[in-house]
């Protein structure tokens, strides 16, 4: 089955578009259940992570937040739900843009003009206060804005980066759901042996780069990770031959890797220092 990826406006009605997709497959919407392991390995609050990834925090909360470490366990996170057969939308959390190359992913934004979902949200929230909400939905967007544009170089209201745009101006929410079918009906969208491998591969290989981060031994290294069919090959420089080691050891220890082809060269052992940039 294809597996939604939703990219919604604040007020759009996309969450009701997305849980409605998901009733109508017997599935689940993935939305908060990704932000609780990413805290975790963050060794940060939920909360913490919820309002950086929201746009709503504050300037120690931007300051505490790693944006490497949270760009690499949400990919880790998000290619595990994608292989969780319980799952039918992704909403959120750059989902759209980590899957954009799997075949059997469908690409979905859920969009509505900006008046129209002031009006939404305020009748939602009750209050009479326009310029409240205005504000919250503005600081929303150029978070999501950030976000995209610095983990994966994109603007998120480009409508090539979409398979389907749908406006809740005049299409109501049943409507959106059926047109999202439509499109899973699709030949294109339907899970292949190749898309199925391609998933495989790229979540292992965010497991590792999760896994190498994690590791006190191996956090602070960069090179190449590439796994295929159970193979993670290790390559770049490292700064001595322990940490060649160590990473080759928790390559090793991760699910799905059966074998690791560690090409990673120590720069002590050429009697030289390696100079990480940035």
């Amino acid at each position: 089955m294809p597996l939604i990826a939703m990219t919604r406006e604040m007020g759009s009605l996309g969450k009701d578009v997305a849980a409605g997709v998901a009733a109508r497959a017997g599935k689940r919407v993935v939305y908060h259940e990704i932000i609780e392991p990413i805290a975790s390995k963050m060794r940060l609050r939920k909360s913490h992570v919820e309002r950086f990834l929201d746009g709503r925090s504050g300037i120690w909360e931007r300051l505490t937040t790693d944006r490497t470490s949270l760009s690499i366990f949400t990919a880790d996170e998000t290619f595990r739900f994608l292989r969780d057969g319980s799952t039918c939308v992704i909403r959120g959390w750059g989902a759209v843009h980590l899957l954009r190359n799997i075949p059997h992913v469908i690409r979905v934004r859920v969009c509505a003009p900006l008046e129209t979902r002031i009006t939404r949200m305020m009748e939602r929230l009750a209050t009479g206060s326009r310029e409240t909400v205005e504000s919250e939905i503005q600081m929303s967007e150029e978070a999501h804005t950030a976000i995209t544009k610095r983990h994966f170089g994109v603007n998120w209201r480009d409508p090539e980066l979409y398979d389907l745009v749908l406006s809740t101006e005049r299409l109501s929410v049943d409507e959106c759901v059926e047109e999202v079918e439509g499109m899973m009906r699709r030949k294109c969208f339907q899970e292949t042996p190749e898309s199925v491998r391609m998933v495989d591969n790229l979540s292992t290989e965010w497991s590792v780069r999760s896994a190498l981060l994690r590791d006190e031994r191996t956090k602070a290294t960069h090179f190449t990770v590439h796994c295929d069919g159970g193979t993670a090959t290790l390559a770049g420089v490292v700064d001595t031959d322990d940490e060649a080691l160590a990473a080759g050891e928790v390559a090793a220890g991760v699910e799905g890797v059966m074998k690791v082809d560690n090409q990673l060269k120590a720069a002590s052992s050429a009697g030289s220092r390696f100079r990480r940039e940035g």
